[in-house]
C-alpha cells in the first residue's frame, strides 16, 4: 500500500459496548501489565495502586484505550488461575474508572470468565490473543455484551504462543495468516459478534519467527483487505531488537516507533504500545503528512 493509498482509506467506526470509536486518526492502546513476568515490564505495575497510576499516566500521554492484562504471554509463561487473574485486573479497572469515568478500557485475556467480569466492571473491549481458540465461550460473552473484540492471530496455548514451536507455515506465510484471521472473524460473527465490533491483529512475534513477522509487516495491506480495522503490537518485540541490535526490550522504543510508522503507512490504524508519548507524536505527525495537514 502506498502512502497516498493509506491516506485515502475511509474512517470506520469501531462499535464498543454502545459507543462508536471513530478511527479517523491513529488509535493508541496503552499497555498496563498487572503481572510479575511480562517480557519487557513485568513487575512494573504489579499492584493495583501502581497499575492505576500507570494507566492514568498513559492517558495523560495521549492513550485512547487502556489494555489491562493480568496474565503474561511471554515465551514459557505460566498460566494464571482465573481467580488470580481477576484479583489482579478488576480493582485496576475500577480504580481507573473511578478517576476517569469515560476511559476506554480493554481487558487482555483468553478467559471468558475474566472477560465477563471485566465487562461488568466497565471494560468495553476484549483483547483475546487466542481469537477464541482457547475458550470457545468467549465469543458468546462478547456477543452478549456487544463489546469491542480484538482477534489476534496465534497458535497453541498461552505458554506456547510466543515461542517458535508452532511457527510452521506453507510457501506463503502471509496468506496462511490472512486465511486464519478470516476464519476467526467468520466464527466470531457466526457466534453473534457484530462485524463493526471486530478488530484484527496479525500477532507479531506470536507463533512467528522474526522473518514471518517482517513478511507480515511488509504485506500488511493483505490483512487490511479483509475489511476490518487492523491493530498492530510491534512495541519492544524481538524483531525490533534484531533489526536495531538492541538486546534489552525496554530500550527498543525508538525502533518500535519506526516500525509503527511503517505499519500506519501500510494500513494499520490501532497500535498497542508501551511508550505512548513517543508513538503519539510520531504517528500524529505521519498521519498529518499522509493526509495533507
Amino acid at each position: 500500500m502506498t502512502a497516498s493509498a493509506a491516506a485515502g482509506t475511509t474512517h470506520p467506526r469501531w462499535s464498543v459496548g454502545g459507543r462508536a470509536v471513530k478511527i479517523d486518526k491513529p488509535i493508541l492502546m496503552g499497555i498496563v501489565n498487572v503481572t510479575p513476568d511480562s517480557f519487557s515490564d513485568g513487575g512494573v505495575s504489579f499492584s493495583a495502586d501502581r497499575a492505576v497510576a500507570r494507566a492514568l499516566d498513559l492517558l495523560e500521554q495521549g492513550a485512547d484505550v487502556l489494555d489491562i492484562g493480568g496474565e503474561s504471554t511471554r515465551p514459557g509463561a505460566t498460566p494464571v488461575a482465573t481467580e488470580e487473574e481477576l484479583r489482579r485486573v478488576i480493582s485496576v479497572i475500577e480504580g481507573v474508572l473511578a478517576t476517569v469515568p469515560d476511559a476506554l478500557i480493554s481487558i487482555d485475556t483468553v478467559k471468558s470468565a475474566v472477560a465477563s467480569r471485566a465487562l461488568e466492571a466497565g471494560a468495553l473491549i476484549v483483547n483475546d490473543v487466542s481469537a477464541h481458540r482457547i475458550d470457545a465461550e468467549m465469543a458468546r460473552v462478547c456477543a452478549h455484551a456487544r463489546c469491542g473484540m480484538i482477534l489476534m492471530h496465534s497458535r497453541g496455548s498461552v505458554a506456547e504462543m510466543a515461542s517458535y514451536s508452532l511457527a510452521s507455515y506453507g510457501e506463503d506465510p502471509v496468506g496462511d495468516i490472512v486465511r486464519d484471521l478470516a476464519d476467526c472473524a467468520e466464527r466470531a460473527i457466526a457466534a453473534g459478534v457484530a462485524r463493526p465490533s471486530i478488530v484484527l491483529d496479525p500477532g507479531f512475534g506470536f507463533s512467528k519467527t522474526s522473518e514471518h513477522s517482517l513478511a507480515v509487516l511488509r504485506a500488511l495491506e493483505r490483512i487490511c483487505a479483509l475489511g476490518f480495522p487492523v491493530m498492530v503490537g510491534l512495541s519492544r518485540k524481538r524483531m525490533i531488537g534484531e533489526l536495531t541490535g538492541v538486546a534489552a526490550a525496554e530500550q527498543r522504543d525508538a525502533g518500535s516507533v519506526g516500525a509503527a510508522v511503517v505499519a500506519l503507512v501500510r494500513g494499520a490504524r490501532l497500535f498497542r504500545v508501551h511508550e505512548v508519548k513517543a508513538h503519539r507524536q510520531a504517528l500524529d505527525a505521519a498521519w498529518g503528512v499522509l493526509n495533507g495537514a
